[in-house]
């Protein structure tokens, strides 16, 4: 572990070299992994077109650094821990050994049923050990694989097979969540109606619950493994192929596929995980992000196995059966490092402290923050009753399109400071801009957060759509990429992240553009047109707050009821006061979970008679989330709005007094 960082002097030394020497810093990572031969240039980048490559000519596999090169000293020891939803149900462990052998054996799968490198895989599956496995046989046999939270609907399933063309799609009978148990074939079945580039599905047997099986397409997990040997060669891949595409959403409807690639993924998940949580090889690490989300990509697959760390997975939720359970497991399991999101921690609070006295967390060494900034009466809260304040708490920030973390402190590294995700990690120089693009130097100011120069994880394009990619992230400020987050920079040179300032809302670390949500609200019949905004969340961070315009019909003939008859441009406080308003949010919430997943249901529904635009038709979505926060001391100029006595009603409909 010599690229471990064991004092913040040497932090400071090892950052001014990397600055310094980019090429040469991660040139020496890099070198310490297996290699089919060896790269030829370090990095080719143009931030303009944009076109970034590390590690050219490189030749490798992934799961050979995962899995491989661990065997001969470390194959019995654990690589996988896995924690049911059923507190009842026992543990499985998979060693290294037993974990290369699986891989293997899913990997001969995989190309019985036709796969072959380059091929897209879709993968929609529970939180179980097979979920690993089948993300690492992906990339063992050189396919490409888009793993989709199993939250999400069967259109966003259809939407994202289409988009990539997936070839086969792996998934599972059903899954448990809580109390819950979810028939996920069933959710697939729905979504592989409009999915004609899907040839095989493969059905891990979870629930056991009935299920329909179409023959010729449809194959059992289990009766394939069977026929399977437990060797097969890694395929040999160049450093910048795909190793994944995963969704995420945009300011337009349709989510884009990130696409991330061999080599640089690989020593950028590495270096980060062992830095940030300063990994010892004793460490019980648990990230408790689903593998849906680049977090589970990066902290509890790649990162931790790249180390040859011992990485925990659960099945279930932090509620179930009640508000302890994250903290019986660490106790049961004897985690060291602990990394969890702040909507969690919120939710456990607000739950009371009852549900963490009884356990001793006296194994915990570290404990982290991913998905969002943590506010300060949480931060101090984890920090406290979790961490008994000897733990150093690593406020992390980082995309899904940065593969990793980009600054955090360093455990035991990084004096902390509450909201503050504090310095850059080697490597990484970010930078603040001002709205004209002008780099803004010194402390103690804010502006847009960017980065002047590629890390080896930076995101290489949006799967199909190239342009799409140059758009979100590289057109806004020349020869920068843009994060879409405000920043502070502190009189010492801390970070703290303020927020986005696109239109993507960030919902319980879950990223929801606001047209995909609006679009599945505007689904409704009665609605002819919706906006949705972030606002404050005691418990997810940020919730959907949706401005919904109903149509006069409706109105008039009862379909929604009204206390008096609509009137075109009367306030929305007396003509739209719906009686069965409860029934129309609760249909609007159906369709939105329906269309994209319980996630994004909204919060609030306030029902207004028009939407604050521009001339040209824009709508100021900057206004609606000022209501929506209750704070309408700054919104600016109205006059120039299309109609700005509408914004003076949806004031009164949000039930702030005009006169503020």
């Amino acid at each position: 572990m010599q690229h471990k960082i064991t004092s913040f002097d040497q932090y400071q030394k090892t950052y001014q070299y990397s600055v310094n020497e980019p090429e040469q810093f991660w040139n020496e990572i890099a070198d310490s992994f297996v290699w089919k031969q060896k790269w030829n240039k370090t990095l080719e980048w143009n931030f303009k077109t944009p076109d970034v490559k590390w590690f050219l000519n490189g030749k490798l596999n992934i799961t050979e650094n995962c899995l491989d090169r661990h065997l001969e000293k470390n194959g019995n020891k654990p690589a996988i821990i896995w924690e049911s939803n059923d507190v009842n149900e026992a543990n499985r462990t998979l060693t290294y050994n037993e974990l290369h052998a699986e891989v293997c054996r899913l990997s001969n799968v995989l190309q019985n049923n036709g796969v072959v490198k380059g091929d897209r895989i879709c993968l929609y599956m529970p939180m179980i050990p097979e979920l690993a496995i089948a993300v690492l046989a992906c990339a063992r046999i050189g396919a490409i694989h888009s793993v989709v939270f199993a939250g999400f609907s069967s259109k966003s399933i259809a939407d994202r097979i289409n988009d990539a063309s997936c070839k086969l799609l792996l998934t599972a009978d059903g899954l448990y969540r809580g109390n819950k148990t979810i028939n996920l074939k069933e959710i697939c079945d729905e979504a592989l109606a409009s999915t004609p580039s899907i040839e095989k599905v493969i059905v891990y047997q979870r629930t056991h619950q009935k299920i329909d099986m179409q023959i010729g397409r449809d194959v059992w997990w289990h009766s394939e493994m069977q026929k399977a040997a437990t060797h097969f060669d890694a395929v040999e891949m160049d450093s910048e192929d795909p190793l994944f595409i995963l969704y995420t959403s945009g300011s337009t409807g349709k989510p884009k596929g990130v696409v991330h690639t061999q080599a640089g993924y690989m020593v950028y998940t590495y270096y980060t995980f062992l830095n940030v949580f300063q990994y010892e090889e004793d460490d019980i690490f648990w990230c408790t992000a689903d593998i849906g989300w680049i977090t589970g990509h990066s902290y509890i697959v790649y990162g931790p196995l790249l180390n040859g760390a011992t990485t925990v997975m659960f099945e279930g939720i932090p509620t179930y059966p009640d508000a302890g359970r994250f903290w019986a497991t660490i106790d049961k399991l004897k985690v060291t490092k602990f990394y969890t999101a702040p909507t969690a921690i919120r939710s456990l609070m607000a739950n009371g402290i009852e549900f963490v006295t009884p356990y001793k967390l006296d194994t915990l060494r570290v404990i982290g923050s991913v998905g969002e900034p943590i506010n300060e009466e949480a931060w101090h809260w984890y920090h406290h009753h979790i961490g008994k304040e000897k733990c150093p708490l690593v406020d992390t920030w980082w995309q899904t399109e940065t593969a990793g973390i980009l600054i955090s402190p360093l455990a035991f590294i990084t004096p902390t400071k509450p909201t503050y995700a504090t310095l850059p990690l080697p490597g990484v120089q970010p930078v603040l801009v001002d709205a004209q693009g002008s780099i803004l130097q010194g402390n103690d100011i804010e502006g847009f957060l960017c980065m002047q120069f590629p890390w080896p994880g930076i995101i290489r394009t949006t799967y199909g759509d190239h342009e799409r990619c140059r758009q979100a992230y590289f057109a806004s400020f020349d020869n920068l990429y843009f994060t879409g987050d405000g920043c502070r920079r502190d009189a010492d040179g801390y970070y703290r992240i303020i927020g986005r300032v696109d239109d993507v809302m960030n919902v319980s670390g879950h990223r929801l553009g606001t047209a995909e949500v609006e679009n599945a609200i505007n689904e409704h019949p009665n609605v002819i047109e919706s906006a949705v905004v972030a606002y404050p969340h005691d418990i997810k961070g940020q919730g959907i707050y949706a401005f919904v315009i109903v149509d006069k019909q409706s109105i008039d003939q009862g379909v929604v009821d009204t206390d008096a008859p609509f009137e075109e441009g009367a306030g929305i406080d007396n003509s739209l006061q719906l009686l069965n308003r409860a029934a129309f949010e609760n249909e609007i919430r159906n369709i939105v979970s329906k269309i994209i997943s319980p996630i994004a249901k909204p919060d609030k529904i306030q029902i207004v008679s028009g939407l604050p635009k521009t001339r040209s038709g824009k709508i100021m979505r900057r206004i609606l989330r000022k209501i929506a926060e209750g704070d309408i001391s700054n919104l600016g100029d109205t006059t120039t709005l299309l109609d700005p006595n509408v914004v003076e009603e949806i004031k009164q409909g949000a039930g702030i007094s005009t006169k503020n």
